[in-house]
């Protein structure tokens, strides 16, 4: 994970980065030599039909702060990074269903408030190239980053580019795969997520458990229904990580987000699944994420870095 005084590369300039979550915005200021400075959380706001103009408030607030702990440096461009779905190009945070809002066009009211460029992404494909260009992902052309927490998203990464389709790529957590009863199917973020794991798990054994960190343990304990809930999820991720890797040719799939904390309990079985399912493909390698909770952070830094180096236009 890139911490305080790790470098990012030289840049024209120094620059503020925001990341935008359910529970707290994070924001940074990654100086032109290339140091990421202390992360700043502050809570983030709900206000009905007023949410997004509240969060760029508090992202004004914020960047006031973080100019004034480190008087010496100079934003000169910013990057801000938002959940649900994304329309980069236009500056447009198309929706959000946790936050309430629709067709808000962050990039250029977020301009207004600080008084410089920005550049305006998905949090999420935020984090994947972060992992592309300086994680796990790095050395690669073509890449996958998967997020598995809460819910399930991710980043297509084709020929060394992030594919958005105006917003809509990424949304793994809702492709189909086999439901564990094998009457049908589901929604994969219904049966890999780490909320899914310890909610079906409660749901089969009648006991409540801590999350998915507590299932893993009861499975180790050697808790059967633990077991199989844990291989249910993780047959149901090497289900659509092996249908990208068929349609993409992926060389490494990425996997971050709080279920990858568990390593090797879900990684071994998940490489071993993966390569159960495929025959003449690529066999990619299935790697940890390398750059922890603040990926989407670093990733928004790093585009307002592309911004001033680009001098002109969004990124």
């Amino acid at each position: 994970m890139l911490t305080r005084g790790n470098p990012l590369g030289h840049a024209p300039g120094d620059v503020m980065a925001f990341d935008v979550g359910g529970t707290d915005i994070k924001g940074t200021l990654v100086s032109a030599s290339g140091d990421l400075l202390d992360v700043v959380r502050v809570p983030t706001p709900r206000d009905g039909a007023r949410t997004a103009e509240a969060v760029l408030d508090r992202v004004h607030e914020l960047g006031k702060e973080l100019s004034g702990r480190s008087p010496g440096l100079q934003a000169k461009a910013a990057g801000l990074v938002v959940p649900g779905i994304v329309d980069a190009r236009a500056g447009v945070g198309v929706f959000s269903a946790n936050l309430g809002w629709t067709n808000f066009p962050f990039r250029a009211a977020c301009e207004e408030r600080l008084g410089l460029p920005v550049a305006f992404g998905h949090d999420v494909t935020s984090a994947g190239v972060a992992e592309f260009e300086l994680g796990a992902g790095r050395g690669f052309d073509d890449v996958v980053v998967i997020i598995i927490g809460t819910g399930i998203a991710g980043t297509v990464i084709a020929g060394g580019l992030p594919v958005t389709a105006g917003g809509y790529a990424g949304e793994f957590g809702h492709s189909l795969v086999p439901d564990p009863s094998g009457t049908g199917t589901d929604i994969l973020e219904s049966v890999g997520s780490a909320a899914a794991i310890a909610r079906r798990y409660t749901r089969i054994s009648g006991n409540a458990v801590d999350g998915a960190k507590g299932v893993l343990a009861r499975m180790q304990a050697g808790d059967i229904v633990a077991g199989q809930v844990w291989a249910e999820a993780i047959d149901a991720l090497s289900f659509t990580i092996s249908a990208c890797i068929t349609v993409l040719g992926t060389e490494a799939v990425v996997v971050g987000g709080g279920l990858s904390e568990a390593g090797d309990e879900l990684l071994v079985p998940l490489r071993r699944r993966v390569g159960e399912r495929l025959t003449f493909q690529r066999r990619p390698q299935i790697l940890q994420a390398r750059l922890g909770q603040d990926a989407g952070l670093i990733g928004a830094a790093l585009a307002a870095r592309s911004l001033l180096a680009a001098g002109s236009g969004h990124a």
